[in-house]
């Protein structure tokens, strides 16, 4: 089965899915009228409250909680093994994906506030499944992206996340799996049990946290390798597009495999297209679905132009001014530049990938939690949440080399519906834009009455 579903994964996340994603990114690109150049704008209105707005939880608040859920060992271990077996290149491919990823998650969280619904219990639901549903009237193609949104989040979201907190704190602190994982239980029950506010008011204040240490560690690295930086800027645009190996102790870097491993690494660290993030954007106290799609979009850009940029400069330029560094291992590589930073560079490390598995496990939970509520109703989230804090135990004590291949099947597969939504509601998308933002109407409450009752 193991091989099987590493097989499988391979290939949903082959040349076939990178070049959907990425032409979507393209596509909307231009559609929007390149949507990046009010990134500014749109970082401003992440951190102002939006004032007699219906939603349960505020713009950052959203921000925050898809952050937590997108910002996990990925930014650290995955980019590791970009830069191992992609070589240098795929630091600048990655950060490109970023960039073009920004239109994508903005037409995401767009959609997301145009197609929510109210529910009896008073609180906003929306995401992927209620724009296929509402805007598109596939109703059928909705429920298979719960399906797999459902079982992609107890992978990725929460066992793979419990484990990698677990084997760090086992590995470096000697603290036995059992103790850590009814820690983590106890944690995610307190947090989980108070829904998406609590999740929100949680993420709104671990997530500026571990981004902050993390980068202030990447800065500090940089630093001391002041001296190479320029060597490494120069290395990783040409091996970003050498048609020869990279070499001074990178594994063979050609364009093709830099461009193959850095947008890989991209698409899936920032979540674009994946339909995950819009989920919990629906939730945001917003006047309208653009001003909401704008705070959306600058997830994108703290995840992948931000913190995985940083973290491909800080790799590249500690194999080249410390060339003794293993760099064919992910892990290996990340901890050896880590341990550069005299006494509080492990420290760092470990508090930085258990505060980001632990808020993605938080931010999936949610996830996972709206699309069970789609399939099934609200009366299922009490046995959903219980299921929840079980796995994150079974997490902690068991291997999972399988389950991570399964994860990274369905999350290929919950990203087919959502870019299909996407592509075929892209007009809606642009004429949404034009009203508000580019008629200059930010500051509009949204016209029709955009939550329904639902019937689930």
């Amino acid at each position: 089965m193991e091989q099987f579903f590493s097989s499988l994964s391979s290939f949903l996340w082959g040349w076939p899915m990178i070049i959907l994603l990425v032409g979507t990114h393209v596509f909307l690109t231009f559609k929007l009228k390149f949507p990046q150049r009010h990134l500014f704008k749109a970082i401003k209105l992440s951190v102002a409250k939006d004032e007699g707005t219906q939603g349960d939880v505020s713009q950052f608040g959203a921000l925050a909680t898809s952050l937590a859920a997108t910002i996990g060992t990925g930014n650290i271990i995955g980019m590791a093994t970009a830069v191992s077996l992609g070589g240098p290149g795929a630091v600048f491919w990655c950060w490109v994906t970023g960039v073009l990823g920004i239109s994508t998650k903005y037409g995401e969280g767009l959609l997301a506030v145009k197609y929510r619904v109210k529910r009896e219990n008073g609180e906003f639901a929306g995401g992927p499944m209620y724009a296929l549903e509402h805007g598109l009237g596939m109703k059928w193609l909705a429920v298979l992206f719960c399906i797999f949104t459902a079982i992609a989040a107890f992978g990725i979201g929460n066992t793979v996340q419990a484990n990698s907190i677990t084997i760090m704190l086992n590995s470096t602190y000697d603290i036995p799996a059992i103790y850590i994982g009814i820690v983590m239980s106890v944690l995610v029950m307190l947090v989980i049990v108070f829904g998406v506010k609590g999740i929100s008011k949680v993420c709104s204040t671990l997530v500026p946290f571990m981004a902050v240490s993390y980068v202030l560690g990447c800065v500090v690295i940089l630093f001391l390798n002041a001296s190479y930086l320029k060597e490494t800027v120069q290395l990783i645009f040409s091996s970003a597009f050498s048609p020869q190996a990279a070499g001074g102790g990178f594994l063979g870097s050609t364009i093709i495999i830099a461009s193959r491993f850095g947008i890989a690494r991209g698409l899936f660290s920032n979540e674009s297209g994946l339909g995950s993030a819009p989920i919990v954007a629906a939730a945001a106290q917003t006047r309208n679905p653009v001003r909401q799609a704008l705070v959306s979009s600058t997830g994108t850009f703290w995840d992948t132009v931000i913190i995985c940029a940083l973290t491909g400069l800080v790799l590249v330029s500690s194999v080249i001014a410390h060339p003794d560094i293993d760099c064919t291992h992910g892990a290996a590589l990340t901890k050896a530049a880590f341990d550069k930073i005299p006494i509080v560079g492990p420290i760092i490390l470990t508090v930085g990938i258990a505060t980001f598995a632990f808020s993605t496990i938080l931010g999936w939970s949610y996830y996972g939690e709206k699309s069970i509520e789609y399939l099934g109703g609200h009366k299922l989230i009490i046995y959903y949440r219980m299921a929840w804090i079980v796995a994150v135990f079974v997490g902690s004590v068991m291997d999972m080399a399988l389950i991570w291949n399964i994860s990274d099947c369905m999350n290929a597969l919950m990203a087919i519906p959502n870019l299909i939504c996407l592509l075929l509601l892209s007009t809606v998308i642009v004429k949404e834009t034009e009203y508000y933002l580019w008629e200059d109407r930010l500051d509009e409450a949204h016209k029709v009455k955009n939550t329904i009752k639902s019937k689930n």
